[in-house]
């Protein structure tokens, strides 16, 4: 993809030094790594720059990521790269819900995270301070008429770790937490509270780890209104890849205009070599 803009943009794209990418239709889909991929992340440790990796899936840990991008990309990364929408819900519960009860959906991974952190965390619908709903891709319909009974018997507020509709897999997209939340809420009559993208605060955290500048930093993803507006709230660059949900034809009236767009990882990764 070419226009004007990206084109009078370029040198201010060479100049960015922190990234924070999306993975899921971003970076790869499944356990295939979108080519340019990996040329990329390259080059971004050899100007002496940093890569995070800011998704909303909350299926897994850090370290479940660090070993998946091991053993199915072939690439070192460490554990505090990662910051999904489940540890920005850990980071929230620590803070707002420490020693309370907490009903949570969600992945067995997640669940032990939040359990190892020291949260009480419940999957029994009685005496709960809130609910939190996560992607499951383990979910049940046992699970949906759990959370649907505790979010109509009790007060509890109910939080969400990201509003996405659908996530990309290599035959297209499934479910994800957002598309379960409407269920819940159509049944329950509750709507959740979102706590990773598009919020700033996942952004403000990279750049308080790393050091680095709002003007050297890029926001990279597939999703208009969580990766694009997560730059856009955080006040810092974003670009647009049309490997996942986004299309060009989105840019068109979007209220979440993206800085840069690319077809692809690949030209993204063209753009920035000297």
């Amino acid at each position: 993809m070419q226009n004007t803009k990206i084109s009078q943009n370029t040198e201010r794209l060479k100049k960015k030094k922190l990234f924070l990418f999306d993975i899921d239709g971003t970076l790869a889909v499944g356990d295939t790594l979108y080519q340019g991929s990996a040329d990329l992340l390259k080059h971004i440790e050899c100007i002496g720059g940093k890569a995070y990796y800011i998704t909303n899936n909350s299926t897994k840990s850090g370290l479940d990521y660090v070993e998946k991008f091991r053993s199915a990309f072939g690439l070192e990364t460490s554990e505090d790269q990662f910051i999904t929408s489940g540890y920005m819900t850990l980071r929230f519960l620590l803070e707002e819900f420490r020693n309370k009860k907490i009903f949570v959906l969600g992945t067995r991974s997640f669940l032990a995270q939040l359990q190892n952190a020291g949260l009480k965390v419940t999957e029994e619908a009685e005496e709960v301070d809130c609910v939190v709903a996560a992607y499951d891709s383990e979910l049940t319909y046992e699970k949906l008429i759990r959370i649907s009974r505790v979010l109509q018997t009790t007060d509890a507020p109910f939080y969400a770790t990201n509003p996405d509709l659908c996530c990309p897999v290599d035959f297209g997209f499934v479910p994800d937490c957002g598309a379960i939340c409407r269920m819940i809420t159509a049944a329950a009559g509750k709507e959740p509270v979102y706590l990773g993208k598009p919020s700033r605060q996942v952004v403000d955290l990279c750049l308080e780890l790393s050091g680095f500048r709002r003007e050297e930093t890029l926001v990279v993803g597939d999703r208009l209104y969580t990766d694009i507006a997560c730059g856009i709230n955080a006040e810092v660059d974003t670009c647009v890849v049309f490997t996942g949900e986004a299309k060009p034809e989105d840019m068109k009236d979007t209220p979440f205009p993206a800085s840069f767009a690319f077809s692809n990882i690949k030209e993204l990764s063209e753009a920035l070599l000297p």
